[in-house]
C-alpha cells in the first residue's frame, strides 16, 4: 500500500492529510497554540471532589479543569504518588526506579475522597483532549510512547501487540524485552516493532528512558499546576504512529514544520529522511494533491459512493448515526437479497473510511439494508472487521442485530473532525422554505398600485430576479402589459442576476430608487 502525508499550515492551524493509494483516509487538524494534547503530563492541583461521581476536578493551569474518575487513577496510583513526592524533593533514586519499592495497588471499589484531598498536587496524563465544554480527561496511569515501544512505569509486565500474530515472533520480542527492560518498568511492544532487531528496539527504549529522566528533573520543587512533559507535535506524533516501510512521501508547505519533521525522521528512521519534501509551488498544497476535492466529497451529511449508494451521517451529542441507502445502485444482483448484500458491503468499506477520516468516536449506530440470510449478515460483519483492522483507534464491532443495526464503539481522544461544506441559504435563512413566487408577484403589484394611485407615479422601472422578470414579461398578455392598462402607468421591467429570488426594487422616471 502506498502512503503519503500532506501537511498544510496556515496562520491558525495545521492540517494533515493521510492518503492511502491516493485516497484520503485520515484528516487531522491542530490549532496553533493548542496547549493540551493527548499524552501531555501535568502536575495538577485538586480543585473539587465530587463524591457522587467518585471523581475530581483538577486544575492543570489551563482554561478548563481536568477531570479524573477514581477508576482512571489506575491500580498503581500509590506508586505514582510516592514517585512524585520523591522526585519533587530531588531524590535521585527515582530516575531509573531500580531501588524503588512498588506500593500496594488501589482497591477496585475504593472511594476517591480517601485518596485525594482538595489542594493536593497530583501527577496525571491527558487521556482525552478537551471536547466541546468538557476539559481534558486525565489518567493516573503514566506511559511514554515511542516508535516501537510504550514504556509503562511501575508495571513489570511485557505486552505484545495483538496484531503481531506469529507465535515465534511474539516469543522473540518477549525475550528481547526481558533482556533489556529496566527493573520496575513494563513495555508494550507496538505492531511496527515486528521484525525489528534488538539494536532498534534498544535505541527506542533508551530514548524513552531519557524522557523519564527529563520528567523526573522537571518535577523538582514544583509548587503549582504546570505541564511537566509535552507530547510530540501533532505532525511528529502522527508520523511516530503511522510511519512504516510503505510510507514513501511527505509533502509540507511550511519551512519550520519541514525542518521539524526532517529532524524527527532523521532521529528515528534516518533511511527515510529523503521522503520529506518542502512544497514550494503557488498552487495550494491541498488543491495540488486533490485533498480539497476529496474533502468536499467526503464531508457533509450525505456521502455518495460511486455506484450510486449513499450514506446519511448524523452527528449528535450522544452518538453518531449512519443510514445506508441503495440510491441509484447500478450493479445488478441475482435478487433483492444479493443486491442488499452488495450495497451493504460497499457501504461498510466507506463507513470504515469515514470513521477514520472524521475521527468519529464514542457510539456509532449503522442502519444497513435488511438481509434475511444469516450467512450474508456474517459476511457483512467480517468485511467491516477487515476494513476496520487498519484503524489505529481501539474499537469494538458487534454483529448485526435483528433490526439490521450494527453497533460500533470507537475510542475518542480528540474532537471529531468536522469540515463545513454547507452554508445557510441566503433566501430561506436556513428554514428550508421561502415565499411562493406568486406571493412575491402579489407584493410587487401591491406596491405598484400604491405608487401609481397614492404617489401619482406615471413612469416606473422594476428590477427583479431573472426568474421573476420572465414570469412578469413573457407571453402576449403578460402581467406587465395588464398592469400598465390597469394602473395607467408606463412600466419597464429589467432583470439582474445579482438579485435574490425574492428581491425587487422600484425606480422613478429620474432613475432614483423608491424606498417603500
Amino acid at each position: 500500500m502506498n502512503k503519503e502525508l500532506i501537511v498544510s499550515a496556515s496562520e491558525n492551524e495545521i492540517q494533515l492529510a493521510l492518503l492511502e493509494d491516493k485516497q484520503l483516509v485520515e484528516l487531522h487538524k491542530d490549532a496553533l497554540g493548542n496547549k493540551i494534547h493527548v499524552g501531555d503530563i501535568f502536575v495538577g492541583k485538586v480543585r473539587k471532589i465530587m463524591p457522587g461521581l467518585n471523581a475530581a476536578f483538577i486544575d492543570v493551569g489551563e482554561d478548563k479543569d481536568g477531570f479524573v474518575h477514581y477508576l482512571d487513577l489506575g491500580p498503581n496510583y500509590n506508586s505514582v504518588a510516592k514517585y512524585m513526592k520523591l522526585a519533587m524533593n530531588g531524590d535521585p533514586s527515582v530516575r531509573n526506579l531500580n531501588n524503588f519499592k512498588i506500593e500496594p495497588v488501589l482497591e477496585k471499589n475504593g472511594n476517591l475522597s480517601n485518596v485525594l484531598k482538595v489542594g493536593q498536587l497530583v501527577l496525571g496524563q491527558v487521556a482525552k483532549e478537551p471536547i466541546s465544554t468538557k476539559g481534558p480527561k486525565l489518567s493516573g496511569d503514566i506511559s511514554l510512547a515511542g516508535r516501537y515501544l510504550v514504556l509503562t512505569p511501575f508495571i513489570s509486565r511485557i505486552s505484545i501487540s495483538q496484531k503481531i500474530k506469529g507465535g515465534e515472533e511474539r516469543g522473540r520480542l518477549r525475550r528481547l524485552m526481558q533482556s533489556i527492560k529496566p527493573a520496575n518498568f513494563g513495555v508494550i511492544v507496538r505492531t511496527i516493532a515486528e521484525g525489528k532487531d534488538v539494536s532498534e528496539l534498544d535505541a527506542d527504549l533508551r530514548q524513552l528512558m531519557a524522557q523519564w529522566t527529563s520528567l523526573t528533573e522537571s518535577l523538582k520543587h514544583i509548587t503549582g499546576p504546570v505541564k511537566v512533559l509535552s507530547e510530540l507535535s501533532t505532525t511528529s506524533a502522527l508520523l511516530r504512529d503511522v510511519l512504516t516501510d510503505d510510507f514513501n512521501t511527505i509533502y509540507i508547505d511550511n519551512e519550520n514544520i519541514y525542518n521539524e519533521v526532517s529532524k524527527y525522521i532523521g532521529s528515528v528512521a534516518p533511511e527515510k529522511v529523503d521522503i520529506v519534501h518542502h512544497y514550494k509551488m503557488e498552487t495550494p498544497i491541498f488543491e495540488q494533491f486533490g485533498v480539497s476535492r476529496d474533502i468536499r466529497r467526503a464531508f457533509g451529511r450525505i456521502v455518495t459512493i460511486r455506484s450510486g449508494v449513499y450514506l446519511y451521517i448524523e452527528h449528535t451529542e450522544a452518538m453518531h448515526v449512519i443510514d445506508v441507502n441503495s440510491g441509484n445502485h447500478i450493479k445488478a444482483g441475482a435478487g433483492q437479497e444479493d443486491t442488499a448484500l452488495q450495497v451493504n458491503i460497499e457501504s461498510a468499506k466507506e463507513i470504515a473510511r469515514q470513521l477514520r477520516l472524521r475521527d468519529m468516536g464514542g457510539i456509532v449506530i449503522v442502519d444497513f439494508i435488511d438481509m434475511q440470510k444469516a450467512d450474508n449478515r456474517k459476511k457483512l460483519y467480517d468485511v467491516m472487521c477487515e476494513e476496520m483492522s487498519r484503524d489505529k483507534a481501539r474499537h469494538t464491532i458487534l454483529p448485526l442485530s435483528k433490526f439490521g443495526l450494527m453497533q460500533i464503539t470507537r475510542q475518542r481522544v480528540r474532537p471529531a473532525v468536522e469540515v463545513n461544506v454547507q452554508e445557510k441559504c441566503p433566501f430561506c435563512d436556513g428554514t428550508g422554505t421561502i415565499k411562493s413566487s406568486l406571493v412575491v408577484v402579489d407584493e410587487i403589484e401591491s406596491n405598484l398600485r400604491y405608487l401609481s394611485s397614492s404617489q401619482n407615479e406615471k413612469r416606473l422601472t422594476i428590477i427583479a430576479h431573472p426568474y421573476v422578470y420572465a414570469y412578469l414579461t413573457k407571453g402576449i398578455g403578460s402581467l406587465r402589459l395588464r398592469w400598465m392598462w390597469k394602473y395607467k402607468v408606463h412600466l419597464t421591467i429589467k432583470s439582474s442576476e445579482s438579485y435574490g429570488l425574492l428581491d425587487f426594487k422600484f425606480f422613478n422616471a429620474s432613475g432614483d430608487e423608491i424606498v417603500l
